[in-house]
């Protein structure tokens, strides 16, 4: 296990960028003052990566709240990580470009940190996969080559969809962002992205708030004086994930951030390992209806 001791300390991504290892999330952030207001709170929380998606419909404002995060703060762009995803009615090399322009102009940035394909095989494209998932990755590959992200990854990728993708690419992906949690390790895409030095960042850590209120979890937790959140983030950070918290509420987004001063025991980790199916399960991307 590898220690950290503060939220603007980084994994390493197989191209050598570095990537803070606790990330701000903003799925589900309503658009406006609430998600401008949560990621400025965040950064000004020590926060060093912000997580958007053009599917959230919120990057105009989480672009302002970047821009008064680093104004309230003093920070630089440059410290910060910033992601976003590619949305599922742009799976083509034309389209990839026009829609990286687009979140960029929404985002008030020049570049991104990390750009994604949210999802390997959106309904709207699901006739012409695979065809359309390799012409969807050069596109990504041009936006890497054109410096509009530092890298480039995907989300919700299995080892089938990865395989397409690997079978023509001359940049292999950096990141694979995943459902992960105590109730759905994925030990299959995880081992996959470990054997393919792509680092596992986990979307939903706490199991979109099912976990929460789990009387187990409340009983681990308060062994180490700590919250729920507290614990699943940093059973996270133990497996070697990047977890990205959400909170919406400004006490609960600076508590996510106090992980480093004590570590779960083995007997822990273990009883969270076996909390399998509890909260839901990934969803499978060959079926989704979106």
């Amino acid at each position: 296990m590898t220690e950290f001791s503060k939220m603007s300390d980084t994994y390493t991504l197989s191209n050598g960028v570095k990537i803070p290892v606790v990330g701000f999330g903003t799925w589900q952030t309503p658009d406006g003052d609430v998600a401008k207001h949560s990621v400025e709170v965040a950064i000004e929380a020590g926060y060093r990566h912000i997580d958007t998606a053009a599917m959230y419909r919120n990057e105009d404002s989480v672009g302002e709240g970047i821009k008064a995060g680093l104004a309230a703060t003093g920070l630089k762009r440059d410290d910060l990580f910033v992601t976003t995803k590619l949305n599922n009615n742009a799976h083509s090399f034309d389209l990839v470009q026009k829609a990286i322009d687009e979140s960029l102009t929404k985002l008030g940035l020049d570049h991104v940190d990390l750009y994604l394909i949210h999802w390997p095989n959106p309904a709207s494209f699901r006739d012409s996969y695979p065809d359309s998932l390799k012409d969807t990755w050069r596109g990504m590959e041009q936006v890497y080559k054109d410096g509009k992200a530092r890298a480039i990854g995907i989300s919700n990728f299995r080892q089938a969809h990865l395989d397409v993708i690997k079978a023509d690419a001359t940049v292999e992906p950096m990141v694979n962002q995943i459902f992960l949690n105590p109730s759905d390790l994925q030990p299959a895409v995880t081992k996959m992205n470990e054997d393919n030095h792509i680092l596992s960042e986990a979307y939903s850590p706490l199991g979109t708030g099912k976990l929460l209120g789990n009387t187990e979890l409340a009983k681990v937790a308060a062994k180490y004086g700590k919250g729920v959140a507290q614990v699943l983030l940093r059973w996270s950070l133990q497996h070697g994930f990047l977890p990205l918290a959400k909170s919406v509420h400004d006490d609960r987004i600076k508590q996510n951030t106090d992980l480093f001063d004590f570590s779960l025991s083995d007997a822990d980790m273990k009883t969270l390992d076996g909390m399998h199916g509890v909260a839901g399960l990934a969803t499978d991307p060959d079926t989704t209806n979106f």
